[in-house]
C-alpha cells in the first residue's frame, strides 16, 4: 500500500454500522481497523497481538460485591466516571482502622466468631503492610478504597472476609473513614499553626523596640511597635486554631452502624465501635449520620478564613519588600529571580500564599454548592466531597509552612524605617490626647490638631518642629509639656490602654505568648 492509498484508507468516510468497522455485538474494532491503525508503518499485527486483543475483549469483568441482582456489568465509561479509588485511597489507613473496630464489635456481639475476627484483623494488617510498602494493587474496577480492601481481603482469607460488612453500608463506612481522616488533618494543621505563631513571636523578639508606621486605608495613621503588629497575626492564627478545635469537637461523633440510612435489626453495639475509634459517641440519628456534611463545610470554612489571614500577611510582606517601602529584605533562601531582569529579587513564596488562598476559598464554595440541593440520606453526589477537602488541607498546610519559613528569613530595615517615620504626622492623635488631658473636649482637640497639621504642611515640617508660640497661636492651651507628647518615640510611650501598642502593654502581650507557646 503506497502512502497516498494508506492515508485515504485511514481518513476515508466513516463506514456504515453494517460494515466490518465495528461489530454491533461486541462494539470492538475489527481486525481490519486494527491493521489500518497499527503505528509500525501500517504493518499487519502479529498473531500474538491479535490474540492478546481478543483475550482482553473476551475477559469477563469481576463481579461487583454489590452486584447480586444485576445481569450486566457497567460499561467502561461508567466505571471510569464513577470510580473514586484514584483519590480516596488516601483513606486506606482509616478504612482499615474502622474495619478492625467493626470486626471486633461483631465478634463481641456474637455476629461472627472470634476466629473470623482474628482472620479478618490479621488479613487487614497484611493489606495495610502491602499498601505502605507499595505492594498493593489498586484496581479501578473495584471502584473505591472500601471495595478494594474488602475484595483483597476476600481474595486473601476467603469466607470470613464476607462477614465483615455485616451491619454496615458503604454510606456509614465512608463517613467514618472521612471523619477519622479529617480529625487527623486538623491535628496536623494545628501543629503547623503553632509553628507559624512561634516563628512570628521569634521574629518579634528579634526586633525589640522597632517602631513602624501603622496604616489605615493604607495611609499613615499612628506609630506602632513592630512587635505589636506581628502579634496581631499571632492573635488571628489563635482564633483560626480555635475554630478548628471547635470543628474537631463537633466532628468527633461516629456514623458507623447507621448503615445505609435506617440502622439495622442486628444486635450491634455502636458505642463499642465509637469508643474504639476515639469518637465522643455515636451519632444519634441514623439518617443524619449518613447525610451530614456539616463537619466538612465547617472544616473548609475554618481553612478558608485561615487562608484569608495568611493572604493578608503575604500582602503586607510583599508590599513592605517593594522598593517603594523597603521595610523588609527577604533572604535569598526565600526569594526568586527573574528570567529576563537580572536585578530582580521577588518575594514569590508570599505571593503564592496570597494566590493559593483562592483555592482554599474555592474548595469551600465547591462543597457548599454540592450540598445545597441534596435531599436527606446519602446521594452519590457526595462522592465529590473528598477532593476539595484533600486539596484544602494540602494547600493550607503548604501556606502555613512557607509563611513560617518566610518569617524566619526576613530582615527589617531599621534605618529605612526610621527615615520613613517622620512622614505623615503619626503623633497627631497623641497630641489630641494631650489637649483632652488639659480639659479640652475631644472634638475641639481634633480641630486644633487639624489646624496644627495644616500649619506643618504649609511649612513642610513636623509637629515636633513647631515652636510653642506657633502652637499657642492656634490655641493658648499649649504649654512646655506638649513636647513630651510629640515625636513617635514619645507617642509610643503614651499608649497605655489594655492591648495597646505602648511598650509596657506589648511586653505583657509578648510574655503571654512566650509562655503559651512554650518558647525558650
Amino acid at each position: 500500500m503506497d502512502s497516498v492509498s494508506s492515508t485515504s484508507a485511514i481518513f476515508a468516510a466513516p463506514p456504515s454500522l453494517s460494515s466490518s468497522f465495528y461489530s454491533l455485538s461486541t462494539a470492538q474494532p475489527s481486525l481490519t481497523f486494527l491493521h489500518r491503525m497499527n503505528p509500525r508503518r501500517m504493518e499487519p499485527l502479529r498473531a500474538s497481538q491479535v490474540d492478546a486483543a481478543a483475550s482482553a475483549a473476551a475477559k469477563p469483568k469481576e463481579a461487583k460485591l454489590w452486584g447480586g441482582r444485576f445481569e450486566e456489568s457497567v460499561t467502561d465509561a461508567v466505571e471510569r466516571f464513577t470510580e473514586s479509588i484514584s483519590y480516596d485511597k488516601k483513606l486506606y489507613k482509616h478504612d482499615i482502622m474502622g474495619s478492625k473496630a467493626h470486626a471486633s464489635m461483631l465478634a463481641q456481639q456474637g455476629l461472627i466468631t472470634l476466629n473470623d475476627r482474628d482472620s479478618i484483623i490479621e488479613g487487614l494488617n497484611e493489606i495495610e503492610r502491602r499498601i505502605e510498602n507499595g505492594e498493593f494493587n489498586w484496581r479501578t474496577d473495584r471502584e473505591d478504597v472500601h471495595m478494594n480492601i474488602e475484595a483483597a481481603l476476600t481474595d486473601m482469607i476467603g469466607e470470613p472476609a464476607k462477614k465483615l460488612h455485616t451491619a454496615r453500608s458503604r454510606n456509614d463506612q465512608v463517613l467514618t473513614d472521612f471523619r477519622l481522616w479529617c480529625r487527623d488533618a486538623i491535628d496536623k494543621i494545628l501543629k503547623s499553626m503553632k509553628h507559624l505563631q512561634v516563628s512570628l513571636v521569634t521574629l518579634a523578639l528579634k526586633n525589640d523596640g522597632l517602631i513602624v508606621p501603622g496604616y489605615t486605608h493604607l495611609q499613615r495613621a499612628q506609630p506602632v511597635l513592630l512587635q505589636h503588629l506581628l502579634l496581631a497575626y499571632v492573635e488571628e492564627i489563635e482564633r483560626d486554631a480555635g475554630r478548628l478545635v471547635d470543628c474537631r469537637a463537633r466532628m468527633n461523633f461516629c456514623p458507623l452502624g447507621a448503615c445505609a440510612l435506617a440502622g439495622t435489626g442486628l444486635p450491634i453495639d455502636r458505642f463499642m465501635t465509637s469508643d474504639a475509634l476515639g469518637f465522643t459517641a455515636p451519632l444519634r440519628n441514623s439518617i443524619d449520620a449518613v447525610s451530614d456534611r456539616d463537619f466538612v463545610l465547617e472544616f473548609l470554612s475554618a481553612n478558608a478564613i485561615t487562608a484569608v489571614h495568611l493572604s493578608r500577611l503575604g500582602e503586607e510582606w510583599v508590599l513592605w519588600a517593594s522598593e517603594e517601602f523597603g521595610f523588609i529584605t527577604p533572604s535569598d533562601s526565600v526569594s526568586t529571580g527573574s528570567s529576563i531582569m537580572p536585578q530582580k529579587k521577588n518575594p514569590d513564596p508570599m505571593e503564592l500564599v496570597r494566590g493559593k488562598s483562592a483555592r482554599v476559598i474555592g474548595d469551600l464554595v465547591t462543597l457548599l454548592t454540592l450540598c445545597k440541593g441534596l435531599p436527606h440520606a446519602y446521594n452519590r453526589d457526595l462522592q465529590e466531597d473528598k477532593e476539595p477537602v484533600f486539596d484544602s488541607v494540602k494547600t493550607i498546610l503548604g501556606m502555613l509552612e512557607v509563611s513560617a519559613e518566610f518569617a524566619l528569613n526576613i530582615t527589617y530595615n531599621r534605618e529605612r524605617i526610621q527615615k520613613a517615620l517622620p512622614a505623615g504626622h503619626l503623633d497627631a492623635t497623641t497630641l489630641a490626647d494631650y489637649l483632652v488631658k488639659k480639659g479640652v473636649p475631644f472634638r475641639t482637640s481634633h480641630d486644633i490638631v487639624g489646624r496644627a497639621v495644616a500649619l506643618c504642611t504649609s511649612k513642610n515640617c513636623q509637629l515636633l518642629d513647631l515652636s510653642l508660640d506657633e502652637l499657642r497661636s492656634i490655641n493658648p492651651v499649649f504649654d512646655e509639656d506638649v513636647y513630651e507628647f510629640l515625636g513617635v518615640e514619645n507617642s509610643i510611650q503614651k499608649f497605655s490602654s489594655y492591648g495597646s501598642t505602648g511598650s509596657a502593654c506589648v511586653a505583657t502581650q509578648l510574655d503571654y505568648w512566650i509562655k503559651k507557646l512554650e518558647i525558650n
